[in-house]
């Protein structure tokens, strides 16, 4: 049964099942070697935001659109295969010109080593003056999308966020003509210091934050996303609340709510790191003032981490736009960003097939 607390608007009057704001990133990735001694790298497509877009359409069969935008050049045509190959819709996507050089637009790049054992992953941006950070408030029609197309979840989130000074008011103009228009919102935190130290740091960080956070319907974050980019602190907490009991956890929850009585949805993966390969994985998902659990995974073999937290945040929204419920729509979330780590790249490679024989629990034998 669908929530009562979070109402989605059916899917035959709208053209999107959802829209997705973010930058489109070409990911660089140097399999097992090291970013710094390879000498060749797998190339992926990948964004925090767009990411969710592409795991709702490629995984689940819904239909997808991004708004973003790229500098017209041989790069970023490759993202637009990319982009074409998950099947999401570009129709919105803003080409800007190349000057040939980069001074004045350009398309971000992303070089991400996978980690391994003690060696964990990491990543390493360069996406200075890239055409979607230099989006500015005005330059989209929100009311043709959301209205003359119809939008039924829009997501975006901190990471798009924090690209500049002009992303921010591109934001929150989406999220006001998605609210006038009855499409759900959803924002996934994804606090990332290394894009607000140069525009504000911690502090500005967290007034863009609270003042978006204001408007949504789900809220999506990770521990470190309700401390660092909200500013909250809940006494007797362990910083690392990650490894708590998920009914602690639900004590973080239980404050953001308090301070944002709008919020309708709040969810988070729950995560343990015992090497970059092997990881405790869970998740948890308050809704109709009860928090829901799923399925925990202990000692969880991972390949790729990046992303997972992007394809739980796809799966969980399949299960409010299917009308299963906050309880089915935990599991599917935490299903899929499970399958999604099992692969490379930033993008979920599973199908919904796989999501739910791993939600029955089954297991990993040879199907042939």
């Amino acid at each position: 049964m669908a929530s009562p607390a979070l109402p989605v608007l059916p899917a035959e009057a709208c053209r999107w099942d959802i829209v997705a704001l973010g930058e489109v990133m070409l990911r660089l990735d140097p399999g097992e070697g090291r970013i710094a001694t390879t000498r060749q790298f797998a190339c992926w497509e990948g964004g925090g935001e767009y990411n969710v877009a592409r795991g709702l359409t490629r995984c689940f069969g819904l239909r997808g659109a991004v708004v973003t935008a790229l500098a017209d050049n041989p790069v970023g045509r490759l993202i637009e295969d990319f982009i074409r190959q998950g099947g999401v819709d570009q129709s919105h996507v803003r080409w800007v010109p190349f000057d040939g050089v980069g001074r004045t637009s350009r398309n971000g790049l992303n070089f991400t080593e996978r980690g391994y054992g003690a060696r964990a992953a990491l990543g390493v941006y360069d996406r200075g003056h890239t055409a979607a950070s230099q989006m500015h408030a005005g330059e989209i029609d929100w009311d043709h999308i959301f209205e003359s197309e119809g939008v039924r979840w829009f997501h975006t989130g901190g990471i798009y966020a924090a690209l500049s000074d002009t992303t921010p008011g591109v934001v929150g103009e989406a999220i006001e003509a998605a609210r006038d228009h009855g499409a759900v919102v959803s924002y996934d935190l994804n606090y990332r210091p290394s894009l607000w130290r140069s525009i504000g740091g911690k502090e500005r960080a967290q007034a863009v934050n609270r003042e978006i956070v204001s408007k949504v319907d789900v809220l999506l974050g990770n521990e470190e996303d309700f401390t660092a980019a909200l500013g909250f602190e809940v006494p007797g907490l362990d910083a690392d609340l990650s490894t708590l009991d998920p009914a602690n956890f639900g004590r973080m929850i239980d404050h953001v709510v308090a301070k944002y009585p709008n919020l309708r949805v709040v969810a988070t993966t729950l995560r343990a790191a015992r090497t970059a390969t092997r990881n405790d994985w869970g998740a948890v998902c308050w809704a109709d003032g009860v928090l829901y659990t799923a399925t925990r995974r202990p000692d969880l073999e991972i390949l790729d981490r990046v992303g997972g937290g992007d394809s739980f945040v796809a799966g969980l929204a399949y299960g409010f736009l299917a009308g299963l419920g906050p309880a089915r729509a935990v599991e599917y979330g935490a299903a899929h960003g499970a399958l999604a780590m099992t692969t490379p790249g930033d993008t979920s490679m599973a199908t919904l097939a796989e999501v739910e024989h791993v939600m029955r629990g089954g297991g990993a034998r040879v199907a042939r």
